[in-house]
């Protein structure tokens, strides 16, 4: 036999008494890398839920029209950390206290539970909305708000300001039922509901801590026939500086 030979025979029984896979073994190794993808996939969204959007709904008519009852909102959670809070913007916030009534825990069942679960990690889970409210910024600190002057107009800082985005009764112009005066203290913003004659906000319950300010709404996620952007109103603010 020559060397070539010895050489070929030599590979072909190193090849043979290599254990071939089992069937087994590679099911496990498939389910080993799913568990490791799903792992991460939770871990990312958690951090992305955690530090960068969650989702809520809308429960109450106060922001119609703009928001209306069962909408699903995107809340960008860099403002106001990250991101500074404008004049305009719709935020989400905790309730500072005595805005929301008391809220009555409903049993759920143990599957209800997990499955809330696994949405809150993935960012997908609204369940505390009605922990949250959701209104318009009109004023921030430092800033003087005036309500109405005749031509039923909110002021900011001397400005009156054309609001195209509120829902007013008919054959209503002032975009108030009630006159107000405000000087915002520092670390707090003035928020109003755009249906302003149904919604429960400063006026009634004093200034929003920008503490409690969990984010700014920039897209209606659901349902699909609503989804659009919540930009910043153009113009509204316009020419409105702060009071030195």
């Amino acid at each position: 036999m020559t060397e070539q030979n010895a050489t070929a025979v030599g590979g072909a029984s190193t090849a043979a008494s290599r254990p071939a896979r089992s069937p087994g073994r590679s099911v496990l190794l498939f389910l080993r890398d799913v568990v490791v993808i799903v792992a991460a996939a939770l871990v990312i969204s958690f951090l992305i839920k955690t530090f960068l959007i969650r989702s809520f709904y809308i429960p109450s008519e106060s922001m119609q029209s703009t928001l209306q009852v069962n909408d699903r909102i995107i809340v960008n959670q860099l403002v106001p950390d990250v991101v500074p809070i404008s004049r305009g913007d719709i935020v989400v916030f905790r309730d500072p206290g005595g805005w929301l009534p008391p809220r009555i825990e409903q049993p759920q069942a143990p599957i209800d539970v997990v499955g809330d679960w696994v949405l809150q990690v993935i960012g997908l889970s609204t369940s505390d909305s009605d922990e949250h409210l959701v209104k318009r910024v009109i004023g921030l600190p430092g800033d003087r708000v005036v309500c109405c002057n005749d031509l039923g107009q909110l002021s900011v800082n001397g400005v009156p300001i054309d609001e195209r985005y509120v829902q007013l009764p008919p054959d209503t112009t002032d975009v108030s039922s009630r006159d107000f005066q405000e000087d915002i203290p520092e670390g707090t913003i003035w928020v109003m509901g755009d249906n302003r004659y149904d919604s429960s906000d400063s006026r009634f319950n004093g200034v929003v801590p920008i503490d409690d300010v969990v984010g700014r709404a920039f897209v209606i996620s659901w349902p699909i026939d609503r989804w659009r952007w919540l930009d910043n109103p153009p113009l509204t603010f316009d020419g409105v500086e702060r009071i030195e």
